[in-house]
């Protein structure tokens, strides 16, 4: 019994990104019952504002606003990604540690070039996470071959058409608060340091027209959109919404 097993991981290059793309599916999620676990791929430290001290302190905040599990920095090198194995190795360890069902990563292209490396980072290591001769260990255990059902995308900056969309009606307080958490990084009127793309009032009103727009695109208040690696099967059509 693997006492780490989630139902989802999500993955994101910076702490904060898995907030704005799907804190609202992970609140959603969390509240009907499923474990989930964060998995930042760099400490952000080349972020304009803050510092990779106070980024983990939003990090933790946000982590307790979502109710995830766990959350974990695997500390590679912000700005400059590369898809190498030792970094696939970081990403296999993840994926074997916590054994989910579906991962979450960074949108398939994107304003921020860690964001594309990052999925594209993702994508190879939840398949050579599969691999069983591909040996791995944690704590000095050797690691089970595990790959996860679905990988799926979330949109960030850019506007990516989704392949599917999750209502986040219910949830979009929580979302907000959990990306508020991170107040060095956005809209501070108050603050002294140097005004960013992601710290204007616009960006901070975009969590809210975004969310708003693709759910008038799919019937719902807010809703948050997805791409997804494979094609989707249903095997009926419960909680389809025609």
């Amino acid at each position: 019994m693997n006492p780490f097993k989630v139902d989802i991981l999500a993955f994101g290059a910076h702490p904060d990104d898995v907030e704005l793309g799907c804190g609202g599916t992970l609140a959603k999620l969390i509240h009907e019952g499923k474990r989930v676990a964060i998995v930042d791929l760099t400490q952000g430290e080349m972020g304009t504002r803050g510092t990779i001290e106070t980024r983990y302190v939003e990090a933790a905040k946000a982590k307790e606003i979502l109710g995830v599990s766990y959350r974990e920095n695997l500390k590679m090198k912000d700005g400059f990604l590369e898809n190498t194995e030792v970094n696939i190795r970081k990403i296999v360890e993840m994926v074997r540690k916590y054994q989910p069902e579906i991962v979450f990563g960074n949108a398939i292209k994107d304003r921020h070039p860690d964001h594309a490396k990052g999925q594209k980072l993702v994508s190879d290591a939840c398949f050579i996470a599969g691999l069983v001769k591909y040996a791995t260990t944690y704590e000095g255990e050797n690691q089970t071959a595990w790959r996860p059902k679905q990988v799926f995308n979330y949109i960030q900056w850019q506007e990516i058409e989704p392949h599917f969309v999750v209502d986040i009606s219910d949830f979009m307080e929580q979302k907000i608060a959990s990306c508020m958490a991170y107040a060095t990084q956005f809209y501070n009127p108050e603050s002294q340091e140097p005004e960013t793309v992601i710290a204007t009032k616009d960006f901070q009103e975009s969590f809210t027209y975004r969310a708003q727009n693709l759910g008038r695109l799919t019937g719902c208040a807010y809703a948050e959109g997805f791409t997804s690696e494979k094609t989707l099967v249903l095997k009926n059509f419960e909680g389809i919404v025609l």
